[in-house]
């Protein structure tokens, strides 16, 4: 195959991956044309929040299980303490399921959503969420891999 054909192929595919994404994402969009998340919204800086540190590591999350109150807002405190780059996304575990197929394609794809975020080791950053709908949902790390090794967690809002 030539190089111009190669280079429209993974076009083609990225522009296939990216389509994907946006059919199944972890948020849609309500009436209004405002994001709606699965499991809640964007948290409000100016608003009071519980914030609960989870430590990222090789493969797993620490804690693993959270609980809160529908309503509640929570500042996600993330550490990458491990040696290898990982995620958290917050959604269903069927949204994160088919957002984990696409990233089998395309691990090094950037995430630029308010649930989740991508952390080099030894970095930090900050989820602000607030959790207005009641459920059982998850965090995982959907790089190749370390969600089937066990890197996810859940948090149960009543």
């Amino acid at each position: 195959m030539n190089h111009q054909l190669e280079n429209k192929m993974k076009t083609i595919n990225l522009a296939l991956a990216l389509a994907a994404l946006s059919i199944a994402p972890a948020f849609a969009h309500d009436q209004h044309g405002h994001a709606s998340f699965s499991a809640g919204e964007p948290g409000d800086p100016r608003k009071p929040a519980r914030t609960i540190e989870i430590l990222m590591n090789e493969m797993d999350y620490a804690p693993a299980r959270i609980e809160v109150k529908r309503g509640e807002q929570i500042r996600f405190l993330l550490r990458n303490v491990g040696k290898e780059e990982h995620e958290f996304l917050l959604a269903t575990t069927r949204e994160n399921l088919a957002h984990a197929e696409v990233m089998k394609k395309h691990p090094h794809m950037e995430h630029d959503d308010p649930n989740g975020v991508r952390l080099a080791p030894s970095k930090t950053a900050e989820i602000l969420w607030k959790f207005s709908k009641a459920g059982t949902f998850e965090f995982s790390c959907l790089i190749p891999g370390h969600r089937d090794y066990g890197m996810v967690g859940h948090v149960t809002v009543n």
